[in-house]
This record gives C-alpha cells, structure tokens and sequence, in this order.
C-alpha cells in the first residue's frame, strides 16, 4: 500500500522517529510507543546545513542502514494526519533531504508489527557525508551548529534516550562518538590542568 493511500483510506498512521524525533516531535500525536524497525541501522553519515548546521560547519546527523534500529512510534489520528506530514515534510524532507519510506514498526512487547512511515536519508542526496571514524564524526560534531542548536546536543539527548529507554540495546556507533565527543570536550581541561602543573 503507498503512503497516499494509507493516508486517504486510514483513519491512524504511526510516524517511526530514531534521531531528533525521539524527543522532539513538535507535532501533536494520539500515542507514542518505543520499539524498532528491522532492516536500518542508525549512521551519523548524514548531513545537514540548516538545524544544527550551517554551510560552513555541516551537521552530522542520523540516516539509516540494514540492520535493527530502535526509536520511537507516534500515532497519530484524523486531522493529525495531514498536519504532522505537513511539518515533518518540511523538517525532514525539503530542509533535511531525507525520503519516505513505509516499514513494519515492532512495539517493544508486542508480537505484531504495525506499517509505519519513516524518513531515510540516502547516498544519493547533496548532503550525505558518507562513514568515517568516530573521532572525525565528533571533530565535525563538536564544531556544528544550526539553527535548532548545537550537533552536540542532538548526539547527547540521543545518547540519553538510549541509556533510559532501550538500555538492553548496543548501539556501538552512537557511543563511540559520544566517547569521542567527551575526549574532545576533555582536552582544554588536560591541557590547562597539564600547564598548571608544579615543575619539581
């Protein structure tokens, strides 16, 4: 079934969110439940020159690869149909680049998958930046900021959402970055802290 017609025939459509939509829907929905997607598996290989990047400094953010990712599913009901998709298309799509995908979104518990919309970001898009290690991942990370705020941020509240709401789940990826960032963060501390040393 494609989207326009689950959203002309259906009366509910669950959104899945596995980046900054995990905290920041900022669009009325009827419930939210965390589960995951089979297929994808959370990347910062994308880029993003307008939320919490510019064009000097591009943003690292979230796209997804064959594997599991866990995240958040809203549904979302009558009217709230079209307004979420009218905001989303332009925070994820015109603004962000992704693309519209339909997947079966799995609840945590439950034995059955709903169909739920998901926007990916692909190689083909301008701004995809592609993989790199950890430690460039965070250099570009520690000097991005947009206007939703700074890259730092988005990794950290990620990071949190995942150590709160599906601590049983190793996302290698995500805290290798994290771990990178607190190294860079670190660092004028120890150099400070190295200069200010006594010299015996």
């Amino acid at each position: 079934m494609k989207l326009k017609e689950i959203v002309t025939e259906k009366s509910s459509l669950w959104i899945f969110g596995y980046g900054s939509l995990v905290w920041k829907p900022d669009f009325k929905f009827s419930r939210s439940k965390i589960g995951y997607i089979n297929g994808y598996s959370r990347k910062f290989w994308h880029g993003d020159t307008f939320h919490r990047g510019n064009k000097e400094t591009v943003m690292k953010c979230m796209c997804v690869f064959q594997a599991c990712t866990w995240g958040v599913g809203y549904e979302v009901h009558g009217t709230q149909i079209e307004e979420s998709l009218r905001y989303l298309n332009i925070r994820e799509s015109s603004l962000g680049g992704y693309v519209t995908e339909l997947v079966e979104f799995y609840p945590r518990g439950e034995d059955e998958a709903v169909l739920a919309l998901v926007y990916i970001a692909t190689s083909d898009n301008p701004i995809y930046l592609g993989p790199a290690s950890s430690e460039e991942i965070a250099a570009q990370i520690a000097m991005s900021s947009g206007k939703t705020g700074h890259n730092i941020e988005y990794l950290v509240r990620l990071a949190e959402f995942m150590r709160l709401y599906c601590p049983e789940v190793e996302d290698d990826h995500l805290f290798s970055i994290e771990t990178a960032i607190i190294a860079i963060a670190m660092l004028p501390y120890l150099i400070n802290k190295k200069r200010s040393m006594p010299v015996f």
